[in-house]
């Protein structure tokens, strides 16, 4: 990014943060991906070498520093001066809630972003130890990203594309633009089932877990000035 060309702080720190894609990736810092390979499911439309430059950028700001207690290579961790981004991330992403969002365009769609989010979102202990496996359809999705698979086993949560080949405790069937509002707390999750767009099918007990399993957008649930970060059912 060309220089500003000014002392102040705030011109100081547009340049650095301000570039393509660089706050999207400070988020998914601040959302718990510490590998390439996470990072780039949060940014699926970014290419590798604009992220590897990004975050060599990022390094040498000292925003972000190599996980040397990592085995794996190309793995980051914030640096103080990266952690304390974080409630600047998290208020721009209120202020984006409740003040820009706007109709959800078909370009604004994407499964395997939104599929990435839930998986990191939800919450384990809710469910039993004991494998459960929530399967999703996404009849409007395009071919290859309409089914996925959430499975939830020993605190654990792994997501399939393709079918892992286990019993399905419970299926969600919705468009993905509803559930794509769903998650950003632009629908209630209750008003959608009530309505049928969304359709939730299987083991009576796990639905009744459903909501405080599988949480929304901690972004998006922060412009809702709300405290806790789960799907509104009732």
């Amino acid at each position: 990014m060309k220089s500003y060309g000014q002392f102040c702080p705030l011109a100081q720190a547009t340049q650095l943060l301000c570039e393509r894609w660089t706050l999207l990736i400070i988020r998914e810092f601040v959302a718990g991906s510490t590998r390439f390979n996470e990072l780039r499911k949060g940014v699926p439309l970014m290419s590798p070498t604009l992220l590897s430059r990004r975050l060599k950028q990022l390094e040498d700001a000292g925003v972000i520093c190599r996980d040397t207690s990592s085995p794996a290579r190309n793995s980051y961790q914030l640096t103080q001066a990266g952690m304390e981004l974080r409630p600047v991330v998290e208020l721009m992403g209120a202020w984006g809630h409740r003040w820009a969002r706007s109709k959800l365009g078909k370009d604004d769609l994407d499964a395997s972003l939104l599929m990435w989010d839930m998986r990191r979102s939800v919450d384990p202990e809710q469910f039993p130890k004991n494998r459960v496996v929530v399967q999703f359809e996404y009849p409007d999705a395009p071919d290859g990203a309409r089914k996925w698979w959430l499975i939830s086993e020993e605190g654990q949560i792994d997501l399939c594309l393709n079918d892992p080949g286990y019993d399905v405790d419970l299926m969600i069937e919705s468009s993905l633009e509803t559930m794509t509002a769903v998650w950003t707390c632009q629908k209630k999750f209750q008003k959608a089932v009530d309505s049928g767009m969304i359709k939730v099918m299987g083991d009576t007990q796990l639905k009744r877990k459903l909501p405080d399993w599988l949480r929304s957008s901690l972004l998006s649930h922060l412009g809702t000035l709300e405290t806790m970060p789960t799907l509104e059912w009732a």
